[in-house]
């Protein structure tokens, strides 16, 4: 697929292609198919879908897209040209979350199901997911790019730091507190898509440790009163890390580094760095 710029992006200077497990992972769907995924190897909102596809084995074709040079077959499918875009017999879907329904609703056959059968748990998981978005995702975005303000003392900008990590580890602790208490998942032994809706995100917090001074989710044994809570994030944690589709669709470290670098420096210009900036919602 040719791309088309028209102007040089800041951002778009990317390593052009999954690395590592993820290679593997878009060689072994590179023929086309009913369902066609526009992805971005780097995006954890493509992530979200991408997982449910390993992990359900629905047949798709996987699409690296560059978002800042948008092809005109992208946005032929999504005028925003963000992905992930699924194209599913000729016709276009948009939105990871949206996206995530859909392949539960058009592909019941394909286990695992990722919905609970009782409505109240499947209720449960919407308002958990949208947690996810809503609050999680902006918290982790305010704290990866903050920079104290201009003409700020030392002691402001550390407290100003101090504000945003502590807003993102509340936001996880309000997460780990509604979770199932056996787990490992967070409605219990099976994963769902509540989980597939964080799980991108809980294995990038590794660069708070790179460029914030780190995350401060307390080690074992030491979270205080919080301990229950803390201990039940853990789990879930190595339940993420280890799970295959995720290890699958994760790319070598060292690519990450140079997009992560401009959100830490706040000069990111995506969408998502833009709506953090100016304290809008995730876009």
């Amino acid at each position: 697929m040719t791309s088309q710029p028209t102007t040089s992006h800041p951002d778009a200077n990317l390593h052009p292609v999954a690395t590592g497990p993820a290679a593997q992972t878009v060689a072994s769907h590179t023929s086309p198919a009913p369902l066609t995924l526009y992805a971005g190897w780097f995006c954890p909102f493509v992530q979200r879908v991408w997982l449910a596809l390993e992990e359900k084995q629905i047949p798709y074709q996987y699409i690296e897209v560059n978002p800042y040079h948008k092809p005109a077959s992208l946005l032929k499918l999504n005028p925003r040209g963000l992905v992930p875009t699924l194209e599913h017999d000729g016709r276009p879907l948009y939105e990871s979350n949206v996206v995530l329904e859909f392949l539960e609703d058009v592909y019941p056959d394909h286990a695992p199901s990722f919905r609970p059968k009782d409505p109240y748990l499947r209720a449960r998981g919407r308002i958990w997911s949208d947690f996810v978005t809503s609050r999680v995702v902006p918290a982790y975005h305010r704290f990866l790019q903050f920079q104290p303000a201009e003409g700020a003392s030392a002691e402001e900008g550390r407290q100003g730091l101090e504000r945003v990590r502590g807003e993102l580890l509340g936001r996880l602790k309000e997460f780990a507190a509604e979770m199932d208490g056996e787990g490992p998942w967070f409605f219990g032994g099976e994963p769902s898509l509540v989980d597939l809706v964080l799980a991108p995100w809980a294995v990038r917090l590794w660069v708070f440790d790179h460029w914030k001074g780190g995350l401060g989710i307390p080690a074992e044994g030491q979270g205080g009163e919080d301990e229950a809570v803390w201990a039940r994030w853990r789990k879930w944690a190595r339940a993420v890390e280890e799970r295959k589709s995720v290890r699958e669709t994760m790319s070598d470290k060292e690519h990450y580094m140079p997009i992560y670098q401009r959100y830490a420096d706040n000069k990111a210009m995506s969408e998502m760095a833009k709506a953090t900036r100016e304290g809008r919602p995730v876009p």
